[in-house]
């Protein structure tokens, strides 16, 4: 495989984590994954976003740089490929949408100074899903604190995402996930192994799975 760090990225309840799980038992890869949970701040913010947007937004991106930090000191002969479930410019996307202005902009002063420190990935892969199956799968889920998400919210998280990648110069795999089943269907998961088979250009491409 010729990936050494793919992120998987997408909306909330996108199945992001789902897919990380699979490429990394499939390439025997070490898996990074968001300890969303962890932040004490996160059942505080959907009941009152005002008044804990920074303190949400601030922790989670402490929380990112700490793991992928630790990702480039930490040297693992036997797994040469490493997938994590977010990309840690999420932290920039989501607090433009989420702080006032002059939080925003004391924020976007420390992303700019940590962010450098970091490695792009190689690829990304973006779940690109509509925001009707988004809610479907938030509903699934049964996480409390979600579950009075608006569409409105998710739909401005979506033009983020999109926004972010045609400006980006990281290589990346949007998937059409208007029917993904990656746990069910045997051929879904398996066109996106076929797809991390390609030698991509850079820029944006495009996988549409089978019925």
């Amino acid at each position: 495989m010729k990936y050494h760090f793919i992120t998987i990225e997408g909306n909330i309840g996108a199945g992001k984590t789902t897919l990380s799980h699979l490429l990394s038992r499939h390439y025997n890869a070490r898996l990074v994954l968001e300890e969303f949970a962890d932040n004490p701040f996160l059942p505080k913010f959907y009941e009152n976003p005002q008044q804990y947007a920074f303190s949400l937004e601030l922790f989670f991106m402490a929380e990112r740089f700490k793991q992928l930090k630790d990702l480039i000191q930490q040297q693992d002969l036997f797994q040469s490929v490493t997938v994590t479930d977010y990309l840690f410019t999420k932290c920039l996307l989501f607090a433009k949408i989420n702080l006032a202005e002059d939080e925003f902009r004391l924020y976007q002063r420390l992303f700019d100074i940590i962010h450098q420190q970091l490695l792009q990935p190689d690829l990304l892969i973006y779940l690109h899903t509509p925001i009707n199956r988004l809610q479907e799968n938030i509903k699934k889920r049964e996480r409390v604190y979600e579950q009075n998400i608006q569409n409105s919210y998710l739909e401005n998280i979506q033009d983020s995402y999109l926004n972010y990648i045609k400006q980006s110069n990281i290589k990346t795999l949007i998937v059409d996930c208007s029917n993904a089943d990656f746990l069910g269907n045997e051929k879904h998961f398996q066109a996106v192994i076929d797809a991390l088979e390609n030698e991509y250009d850079e820029g944006q491409h495009y996988l549409t799975l089978p019925q």
